[in-house]
């Protein structure tokens, strides 16, 4: 059998894995889902009239800010899910199922593959 689908089969298992952690903790899920919101929310119905002053003047509409904004937050949340991987692949090597993996005949990339997938997918 080739390399390719080993690694392919290898990733999938992994991302099975992340997947069903995602499943048991289902705060996670929430999280990376109410925090998008909850800063839109905070950021166009709390500061959106004093912040908004400062785009296009006084003529400045609420739809002119929220097109400003929206791009950030989506970028803070993209990093957040960045953080948020890092601090799965870094708790999986602290508990020692990295060194349980170097150990069986996986690929060597499978883990963050699977990681980053399920983030993705996740997200």
């Amino acid at each position: 059998m080739s390399s390719l689908p080993l690694a392919l089969r290898d990733s999938s298992t992994m991302l099975r894995r992340n997947l069903l952690h995602a499943r048991r903790y289902p705060s996670l899920t929430l999280n990376l889902l109410l925090t998008p919101i909850m800063l839109l929310l905070l950021f166009v119905y709390l500061f959106g009239d004093v912040m908004s002053a400062g785009i296009g003047g006084t003529g400045a509409d609420r739809a002119q800010y929220i097109a400003y904004i929206v791009p950030g937050i989506l970028l803070m949340t993209i990093g957040g899910t960045v953080v948020g991987t890092a601090v799965s692949v870094s708790t999986d090597m602290a508990e020692g199922i990295i060194a349980r993996f170097r150990t069986m005949n996986i690929h060597r990339g499978s883990v963050i593959i699977g990681h980053v997938i399920g983030s993705v997918l996740q997200s």
